[in-house]
């Protein structure tokens, strides 16, 4: 006779139909807030939550957990606003790092983040639900307390502002990682006219160091101001001797990881026209934790 089937616990449960929504609930949150880690803290919080609820009552779990995920993310919009102004030298996104074999996520490029940085809480939410998310303004006037009105108004502003930051054309990925590669190269070694080939003359250099690590205090812009930066750091390259990591695809961009003596780096590049229009640069030690272990 078969052993009676031990029932479920309610976490259990809970968990089985929480857990294949977590990886959409982690995209939302992290396009929302630019934080892995505090992505990862609002769904934590989002389960909890779900635990606690009635479920036998929810009809559409996704859709309950999206309205959760998105308030406690307008929520930690508003103190992150004053973070960001106290904030020592440029802000950037955490970097996320892509497995080369997936398809680049045009939803998190560095541009369009940065373009959401400069939206309201509401404005950002209803433009990812929306444009990102394809879902309809009677779910996201339900999910930020708005009128479906509103919520169409919200996202049209939005989308105005941050129409110039979707690239205006796509860089294949074997040409972009060569790119970074000659990036590499040319910068380490003190090549600068090959340096200067890859460049485009508005280029801009963004670094965040947060605060716990040496970078530029503000954006770099112009061939000739970035191509003095580089050349000041040509010593320090040389007596540090930057180890390259990998190759990889950073927020939908190509770059690489390095160790700057004992520094872990993220650097990514934006290519227009086959010349790189933008370097971000991540030293905060703080948003490199999410990072595998192998690359520290």
């Amino acid at each position: 006779m078969p052993a009676p089937t031990q029932p479920s616990s309610p976490q259990a449960n809970a968990a089985a139909s929480f857990d294949p929504l977590r990886p959409k609930l982690i995209r939302i949150a992290y396009r929302m807030l630019g934080s892995v880690a505090d992505a990862e803290d609002v769904v934590q919080e989002a389960f909890i939550r779900w635990f606690a609820a009635d479920r036998g009552a929810v009809h559409e779990p996704e859709a309950f957990l999206r309205r959760v995920v998105t308030r406690l993310c307008l929520d930690q919009l508003k103190s992150a606003r004053h973070r960001r102004e106290t904030y020592v030298g440029p802000w950037l996104p955490e970097p996320v790092v892509e497995p080369a074999e997936e398809e680049v996520d045009e939803d998190v490029t560095l541009p369009l983040m940065l373009a959401l940085e400069r939206l309201t809480p509401l404005e950002r939410a209803a433009f990812l639900l929306h444009d990102v998310f394809g879902l309809g303004f009677d779910e996201i006037a339900e999910t930020i307390g708005r009128e479906a009105a509103a919520c169409r108004q919200l996202a049209s502003r939005a989308r105005t502002h941050v129409r110039g930051a979707r690239p205006r054309s796509e860089v294949p990925r074997q040409r972009g990682l060569e790119i970074a590669a000659a990036f590499f190269a040319a910068s380490r070694s003190g090549d600068m006219d090959g340096l200067r080939r890859l460049l485009a003359a508005d280029v801009v250099v963004q670094a965040d160091g947060g605060g716990k690590k040496p970078a530029v205090g503000r954006p770099i812009e112009g061939v000739d101001a970035v191509m003095a930066f580089h050349g000041s750091l040509a010593q320090a390259f040389a007596e540090t001797m930057s180890r390259m990591v990998r190759y990889a695809t950073i927020n939908g961009l190509p770059g690489f990881i390095t160790l700057e003596g004992d520094t872990l780096q993220t650097t990514a590049l934006e290519i227009e026209d086959g010349r790189i229009k933008a370097v971000y640069v991540m030293r905060n030690p703080d948003k490199l934790r999410h990072l595998p272990e192998a690359v520290h």
